[in-house]
């Protein structure tokens, strides 16, 4: 059973910068693609960035070149740097794994383990 334990969140001004970092364990890392998923009040949880096993990495057009994920493989952590903050950027951050050999999944579905969620709230 694989365990995903977020942190990092919290509030920050506009324009700021905060990094979100995830533990894993229970299983092998590399064998999962890892992705972050955010979800805001009364919306849908929605894709945030993702990075496969071997460094391919995607990311939402709403955060292309603002947020920045990366993993540490020998550490089993992957982390979500997040500049140039918006107030739209406020959100439920999840960190989820996908069993995945090669590539990531921009789909929520395809994940089949998720952390608690750190909260991020953008506000002046």
């Amino acid at each position: 059973q694989v365990r995903l334990v977020e942190s990092g969140g919290g509030l920050v001004q506009p324009g700021g910068s905060l990094r979100l970092s995830c533990a894993f364990s229970g299983r092998t890392f590399r064998d999962y693609a890892m992705g972050w998923f955010r979800q805001a009040a009364g919306e849908e949880r929605e894709f945030v960035a993702a990075s496969s096993w071997i460094g391919s990495k995607g990311y939402a057009g709403s955060v292309e070149g603002r947020f920045t994920i990366s993993r540490d493989n020998a550490k089993n952590t992957v982390s979500l740097q997040m500049n140039s903050l918006k107030p739209e950027d406020s959100a439920l951050y999840y960190c989820a794994a996908a069993q995945l050999h090669y590539g990531y999944s921009r789909d929520p579905g395809r994940y089949e383990y998720w952390g608690q969620g750190t909260r991020v709230t953008v506000s002046s």
